[in-house]
């Protein structure tokens, strides 16, 4: 059974940076692509970025774009999500989700992990 587990959120000052890590039980070669969503209290889970493995394209949200970097080390099985300039709207629960889909449907989701951006 394939698991995601996310880690390296925490509470961050506006500004600063945080690194977010999803270590894939199985191989991250073995899915099309993975994700990043995120949900703030009282909001539907947003898109923030994803990545294809067969290419490395990738694709971010205009709400991170610039600020944010989704990276992969499939040696690693781990997906990244750096995040600079931490803003407090990008406070939010994180999660990462993996796709066999070219369309990018997901079929596994990690458990979230929580960012805190204090103004």
């Amino acid at each position: 059974q394939v698991q995601l587990v996310e880690s390296g959120g925490g509470l961050v000052q506006a500004g600063g940076s945080l690194r977010l890590s999803c270590v894939v039980s199985g191989r991250t070669s073995s899915f099309y692509g993975m994700g990043w969503f995120r949900q703030a209290p009282g909001k539907e889970r947003e898109f923030v970025a994803r990545i294809n493995w067969s290419d490395v394209n990738t694709y971010y949200s205009d709400s991170v774009k610039g600020r944010f970097t989704i990276s992969g080390d499939n040696a690693k099985n781990t997906m990244y999500l750096q995040m600079n300039s931490l803003k407090p709207e990008d406070t939010a629960v994180y999660y990462c989700a993996a796709t066999q889909k070219r369309n990018f449907v997901y079929d596994y989701w990690g458990q979230g992990t929580q960012v805190t951006v204090s103004s």
